[in-house]
């Protein structure tokens, strides 16, 4: 699965700022407990020194008063161990005196709870004083609750803000690729949209407008050469191969097969000419041409009717039944004429058609029974001066044009033609065109009429 820039930004941005939430959360947590611990610690400390002060007055009290936390305790040790003072509710806790004058802090467990104790020499007596810390513990507690509940909130939030920022900063470039995905050979006019900020993304629509406008500029040459050749080239060879006829006529039987074999190379070099000015006018076309309603039928038993006139081939249309398209008559005649030229040159036995409506579709398939196409190669032939190594060759009567204008052509009714995978027993094109709509109809005094604009 391929991730998109946004989705990635979206997901990295996301994972940083969840792990510095975390570390945050966990340092947070750690400063708390510190900052309370202090606190505890300096309650602790205050209290001793409140004890030391009262027995060097001599006015320490036994038991001692408790501060704070009801479960608190303090306690005064003289030299030999023995209790000289405490709380009443004395913590059996072991108590280690620090070595030298200065207080020692430790957080000793006794029982259930945890006790952070302070414990301080003072002349030959020892002091100690600890609380309870299980509010320390809480507080904790709440706060990496809180914190778990926050941080993944957090998270969702800003994921949804970087998916929105970064979408809309993408959105030019999203309006770009759509505009560049929809432009083609025939509509290399269309520029794509150049947001307003001169930023990364402007410079990058500028560009892309200029490259275009250099593939328009380059490819409107190659279109004006092609056909301004192939235009000038008709009359030339028009006017050689009527030369060529009459000469035939009144030639020696020594020179006629030469001169035979000059004219058919001049009517395969003419045909090759009408095929290139054909393909120049449709890259031409930037509007389709004028269309209408169109049999297809009408047009298969025509191409049908001029192929038998020319030579004999033997057609089977059992098969053919009415399918009626929008397009150009002309043209798809054309492209009908390319399928089934392509047939009778490259096949062998009978050609079968068949013609249908089917899924919304007018569906022709023009079969031949020679040897076939090669599957990997079967693409490749729709491209132009494409042939295969044996039964496409020039010396067939083949330009290696037909079957590149019959896509163009059917490509340009919004259809599809290809070879047929799994056809057996020789080649078999597929062309394929949606129907016509059919015509809204409307019920008058009872009687079914086809709606003409008014009632």
């Amino acid at each position: 699965m391929v991730w998109g820039i946004r989705a990635r930004i979206t997901i990295v941005a996301s994972l940083v700022v969840l792990a510095v939430l975390i570390l945050t959360g966990v340092a947070v947590v750690q400063v708390q407990r510190n900052v309370l611990t202090e606190s505890i610690d300096e309650t602790l400390e205050q209290w001793t020194a409140e004890i030391a002060q009262a027995a060097d007055a001599g006015v320490l009290s036994s038991p001692i008063a408790v501060r704070g936390d009801e479960d608190s305790f303090a306690v005064v040790l003289g030299a030999d161990g023995a209790v000289i003072a405490s709380t009443p509710g004395m913590v059996d806790a072991a108590i280690d005196g620090p070595p030298d004058a200065a207080p020692r802090f430790s957080t000793v467990r006794v029982g259930d709870e945890e006790y952070r104790v302070m414990s301080a020499r003072h002349g030959s007596t020892l002091i100690a004083a600890g609380t309870p810390i299980d509010d320390v513990a809480d507080a904790g507690a709440a706060l990496v609750r809180g914190l778990a509940v926050a941080i993944p909130i957090a998270t969702l939030v800003l994921a949804l803000l970087v998916w929105i920022l970064v979408g809309r900063v993408l959105s030019p470039v999203e309006a770009i690729r759509r505009e560049v995905a929809e432009i083609s050979t025939r509509s290399l006019d269309r520029r794509v949209p150049e947001p307003a900020l001169r930023d990364e993304v402007g410079r990058l629509a500028r560009t892309m407008n200029e490259m275009l406008d250099r593939l328009q500029s380059a490819t409107e040459r190659q279109r004006r050469f092609v056909a301004d050749a192939s235009h000038e080239l008709r009359t030339p060879l028009t006017r050689i191969r009527a030369e060529l006829e009459v000469a035939l006529s009144h030639a020696e039987p020594s020179d006629s097969a030469i001169m035979q074999s000059v004219r058919d190379e001049v009517v395969e070099l003419t045909r090759l000419v009408d095929d290139l000015l054909v393909l120049a006018r449709i890259d031409a076309a930037a509007q389709p041409a004028a269309r209408g309603l169109v049999d297809l039928d009408d047009v298969v038993l025509r191409e049908v009717e001029r192929l038998r006139g020319d030579r004999s081939v033997s057609i089977d249309l059992s098969a053919v039944s009415g399918a009626q398209v929008v397009g150009d008559a002309a043209a798809l005649g054309r492209a009908v004429r390319n399928l089934l030229d392509n047939a009778v040159v490259h096949g062998e036995g009978p050609v079968s058609i068949a013609l249908r409506e089917e899924d919304g579709e007018a569906f022709l398939a023009v079969a031949d029974h020679g040897d076939g196409v090669d599957p990997r190669r079967a693409e490749h032939l729709f491209e132009r001066f494409e042939r295969a190594d044996d039964a496409r060759a020039r010396s067939s009567g083949g330009t290696g044009l037909g079957l590149a204008i019959a896509r163009e052509i059917v490509a340009d009714h919004r259809g599809m033609v290809a070879f047929d995978p799994d056809y057996r027993g020789g080649a078999r094109v597929v062309m394929r065109i949606p129907l016509a709509a059919p015509s809204p109809q409307v019920v008058v005094d009872g009687d079914e009429r086809q709606r003409t604009g008014s009632a």
